[in-house]
C-alpha cells in the first residue's frame, strides 16, 4: 500500500512536471496520456482510499492546470488579434482537439472583423461606379460645334433668299409694270381680261433676268378692238424704262410691202435682233420686238423668227419679249362671242368673262395657227373679244378730249350710233368695227 502512494504521488509529481515543462504541447494529449496512465494502475493493483484521494487530487490538479493554461491562451488569442503577431515569434499550433467551450464570436475579433470586410469586398466589386467618385451622374453630352455650322448655314440660306426677293422686286420694278397696268387699264377700253392676262406673263417673265426660252405672247381679235393701240402703249412705256435702242416695232406691210424681198427681210430683221440682243445683255435689260400686222408677214420672215425664238441660242437671245398682234382667227372669236353671250352672265366680272373665253378659244385658235406656221407653237395665244357700244363711246369720249373738243354727251350718242353693230344678243351690242372708225369721225368735227 505504501508503494502504491508512493507510486501514485510519483505518478502525480511527474504529470505536473510534465506540465510544467511541456506548456507549448496541447493539452487535450496530456490529460489523455494521464488518464491512460491512471486507468493502467488502476487495473494493475486493488484501489484504495489514499491511491484514490491522491489520484483524484492530481486529476483536479491537472484540469486545474488545463483551465489556467487554457483562460491563458484565450488571452494570447485576444492578444495577438488586437495586436498583430511580432516578427520573428514562433509559430505556435492550434489544439489537437477542438471544443467550442467558452467560445463567442467576442473571442476572436479578428475571425469576426474579417467576414463583413469579406462581404463589403464582394459588393464594392459588382459596383460598376468608382469608389472615389460616390454615386456617379450620367455623362453630360458636350454641345456638338455641327449644331452651330448649321445654324450658320440657315442664316445663310434665309439672307441667300432675302437678297434674291429684294433682286426680283428691284428687277420689276426697274420696268415700272405697275404704271403700265395703269395706263392699259385707263387707254385700253373694253379688254380688261385680255390686260391682266398680258400683264400677268410680264410679270412672271421680267421677275428675273435668267430665263430658259424667251417671252412669245400672240395677241388675236376682230378688227378696231385695240390690238394695234395696245401695242403703241406697250412700245411707248418700254422705250420709257429700257430706252429707245432696245424697243423695235415691225410693220410688216411698212418695213417689207413686197413678197418679192421678204428673204432680205428676213435677213435685215435677225441682224436687227441680233444686235439688239447683244446690246441689251451688256446693259442687262430685255429688248422688247412688236410685231404688227403679222398676218401679213412672209414664211421667210416667220422662219427667221422661229429660228430666233425655238432653237436654243446663247443667253442673250433667251432673254426678250416676242409680241405678234394680228387678226388671224377673229372668224372663230365673233362666232363665239355671238352663239354664246346669251349664255354669258351679265354678273360675271369683266376677267372671268375673258377667262372664259380663253379657256374656250385657246385650244381652237392653236390648232388653227399651227396649221399657218409652226412659229404659234412657241406662243401664249390671248384672244381679245368684240366691243360693245358703251366702249365704243368711251373711245369717242377719250378721241374728243385728246382733240381738244367739249366731251358733249349728246354728240358722243349720235356719233356712236353711225358705226354699224351686229343685232343684239343676249343684251349686248357690239360693233362690227370695234373703234376703228372713231379718229376719222372726230377729225370731221
Amino acid at each position: 500500500m505504501e508503494m502504491s502512494d508512493q507510486d501514485s504521488s510519483a505518478s502525480a509529481s511527474q504529470t505536473e512536471g510534465e506540465f510544467d515543462g511541456e506548456v507549448d504541447e496541447e493539452m487535450d494529449g496530456e490529460v489523455d496520456s494521464e488518464e491512460k496512465r491512471e486507468d493502467r494502475h488502476s487495473d494493475s493493483s486493488a484501489p484504495s482510499l489514499s491511491s484514490f484521494s491522491s489520484s483524484l487530487r492530481a486529476v483536479v490538479r491537472i484540469k486545474q492546470k488545463y483551465q489556467a493554461m487554457k483562460r491563458r491562451r484565450q488571452e494570447l488569442a485576444m492578444g495577438l488579434g488586437g495586436a498583430g503577431t511580432l516578427t520573428g515569434a514562433p509559430a505556435r499550433t492550434s489544439p489537437k482537439i477542438f471544443t467550442f467551450d467558452g467560445l463567442t464570436p467576442s473571442a476572436f475579433p479578428a475571425l469576426s472583423s474579417s467576414a463583413p470586410q469579406k462581404k463589403k469586398r464582394r459588393r464594392r466589386k459588382r459596383v460598376l461606379f468608382p469608389n472615389s467618385g460616390g454615386c456617379r451622374s450620367p455623362p453630360k453630352q458636350a454641345p456638338s460645334r455641327a449644331k452651330y455650322c448649321l445654324y450658320l448655314l440657315f442664316a445663310i440660306v434665309f439672307v441667300q433668299v432675302y437678297n434674291a426677293i429684294e433682286n426680283l422686286d428691284d428687277h420689276v420694278l426697274r420696268y415700272d409694270l405697275e404704271g403700265l397696268e395703269k395706263t392699259l387699264r385707263r387707254e385700253v377700253f373694253g379688254q380688261q381680261g385680255a390686260v391682266e392676262g398680258l400683264l400677268s406673263h410680264l410679270k412672271d417673265y421680267l421677275s428675273t433676268y435668267v430665263h430658259n426660252k424667251p417671252l412669245v405672247v400672240s395677241l388675236h381679235g376682230p378688227s378696231g378692238v385695240g390690238k394695234s393701240h395696245l401695242g403703241r402703249l406697250l412700245a411707248g412705256h418700254f422705250r420709257s424704262v429700257v430706252g429707245e435702242t432696245l424697243v423695235l416695232q415691225y410693220y410688216v406691210l411698212h418695213h417689207c410691202p413686197q413678197e418679192a424681198n421678204a428673204l432680205h427681210c428676213a435677213s435685215n430683221l435677225s441682224a436687227i435682233i441680233s444686235e439688239m440682243v447683244e446690246r441689251a445683255e451688256e446693259e442687262e435689260k430685255i429688248p422688247l420686238f412688236i410685231f404688227d400686222e403679222a398676218e401679213h408677214m412672209h414664211d421667210e420672215i416667220l422662219d427667221a423668227l422661229w429660228q430666233l425664238v425655238a432653237s436654243k441660242q446663247s443667253n442673250e437671245y433667251l432673254n426678250a419679249i416676242y409680241l405678234f398682234l394680228s387678226n388671224l382667227g377673229h372668224a372663230h372669236i365673233t362666232k363665239h362671242m355671238l352663239h354664246n353671250s346669251s349664255s354669258i352672265s351679265m354678273a360675271l366680272s369683266a376677267s372671268a368673262r375673258h377667262t372664259n373665253l380663253v379657256k374656250e378659244l385657246t385650244p381652237i385658235l392653236r390648232n388653227t395657227l399651227q396649221k399657218l406656221h409652226v412659229l404659234w407653237t412657241e406662243a401664249d395665244i390671248l384672244p381679245l373679244g368684240l366691243l360693245e357700244k358703251g366702249h365704243v363711246m368711251e373711245c369717242f369720249l377719250d378721241e374728243m378730249t385728246r382733240e381738244g373738243f367739249y366731251p358733249d354727251h349728246t354728240n358722243i350718242e349720235r356719233l356712236a350710233g353711225e358705226i354699224k353693230y351686229y343685232p343684239v344678243v343676249g343684251g349686248h351690242e357690239y360693233s362690227q368695227t370695234g373703234c376703228k372708225q372713231v379718229v376719222a369721225k372726230v377729225n370731221l368735227l
